[in-house]
């Protein structure tokens, strides 16, 4: 299920940056991809709504969130974990 998690996040992270999935980089910041913070929030509801989890997210203060935004690689573990405190 990870690597389908995996998938998934970069799908959505692509998506928000408008590049491809392969063109995704597991190190890159979301700064790095050229989201901004509407990008993010917008993410964000995407991953909520496709994992049917709900993410601990401030978007007015993103730095005192527990949804690790640091890069790529941190949101895919974000998520992982999200997904499996659901079951």
């Amino acid at each position: 299920m990870s690597q389908d998690i995996q998938r998934q996040v970069i799908e959505i992270i692509a998506e928000q940056a408008m590049l491809q999935p392969s063109d995704i980089s597991l190190d890159a910041t979301l700064e790095d991809l050229g989201i901004d913070s509407l990008g993010l929030v917008e993410a964000v509801f995407a991953i909520e709504e496709t994992f049917d989890v709900q993410v601990p997210f401030n978007a007015n203060n993103p730095a005192e969130s527990d949804f690790d935004i640091s890069s790529v690689r941190s949101m895919i573990g974000a998520v992982e974990k999200l997904v499996a405190g659901r079951g």
